[in-house]
């Protein structure tokens, strides 16, 4: 029943936040020393969640600036601050589990660099967890790292996650892909998160989701939504040069494309994770994927 300040950037809005109560935000930027000062003072325990997803590479500057730099500038407070009992820092299922084959990840792999250089939003995302684990281990910093995958579910107001199945409704795939993909109600990674006040491994990564095929995610949502899924089936070199095309047709004429080929490359790709880990340390429990698909 304490207040407990929360710090969020300029320019967005966090009305789901504000109405659950007992929090004060303050709306600041993460290069701005004097607001996280004052949005440390008298906290216990820090949940370390900004983050911007984009696979647009002119955004991969600003992301390096969010997740890099300001997570540089957040635990130098954190570290002049002291007592801290404890970070809870949201990460992504991707700084692991990315493969060209259909395979399943644990956390004790490493980062796969040499497929995610192209993405700036993986790679960012990488830096920052190496950074955070790395001052965790020179300062004795007490932090656990949550991987959640696709977080699906209701209440994604600004599409952030859900803009995959949007795409699957709106019929702009021209193509199944080939892929393998992970997801995670919010519901249930929002109980994990809770659970890691006082569970996990300290210094350790926790994976989290549900492993599906691209069919057999985009066929639920067609038993689901009565929009047919692709049917068209084509090697993954020749769906991401199609959507290279296409997306170069569409800035052509000065419009957005679809699909943008990033995406596609992405999709052709497996993100498939090991949740054990999650479930022993952190009670990780993940529901039935139709309930989420159907939420």
């Amino acid at each position: 029943g304490c207040s407990s300040p929360g710090l969020r950037r300029s320019g967005r809005s966090t009305p789901g936040a504000e109405l659950l109560g007992h929090g004060e935000f303050v709306q600041a930027d993460l290069a701005e020393r004097a607001a996280l000062k004052r949005a440390l003072a008298g906290v216990d325990v820090l949940y370390h969640l900004a983050g911007r997803v984009s696979f647009d590479p002119a955004d991969g500057p600003a992301m390096y600036r969010l997740h890099v730099a300001g997570t540089r500038s957040l635990l130098e407070e954190v570290r002049a601050r002291g007592g801290l009992e404890r970070m809870v820092l949201a990460s992504t299922s991707g700084t692991t589990a990315v493969s060209r084959t259909e395979r399943t990840a644990t956390e004790d792999e490493l980062p796969p660099l040499e497929i995610v250089g192209r993405w700036p939003y993986y790679l960012s995302k990488i830096y920052e967890e190496k950074l955070v684990l790395e001052h965790a281990r020179k300062h004795q910093l007490p932090v656990v790292v949550l991987n959640p995958s696709l977080l699906l579910g209701p209440g994604d107001d600004r599409l952030s996650s859900t803009w995959t199945v949007m795409k699957f409704l709106q019929r702009d795939l021209p193509a199944m892909p080939n892929g393998g993909m992970s997801f995670v109600d919010v519901r249930d990674a929002a109980d994990a998160f809770v659970a890691a006040l006082d569970r996990g491994e300290l210094g350790g990564k926790h994976l989290m989701g549900v492993n599906m095929s691209m069919s057999e995610f985009f066929g639920r949502l067609e038993r689901i939504s009565g929009v047919p899924a692709p049917r068209l089936r084509l090697p993954s070199k020749v769906n991401v040069a199609g959507a290279k095309l296409l997306e170069r047709l569409a800035e052509a004429r000065g419009r957005e494309p679809a699909l943008d080929a990033a995406s596609v490359d992405i999709a052709e790709h497996w993100f498939w994770v090991d949740s054990r880990k999650a479930e022993r340390e952190l009670g990780f429990v993940a529901r039935d994927p139709q309930e989420t698909l159907q939420d």
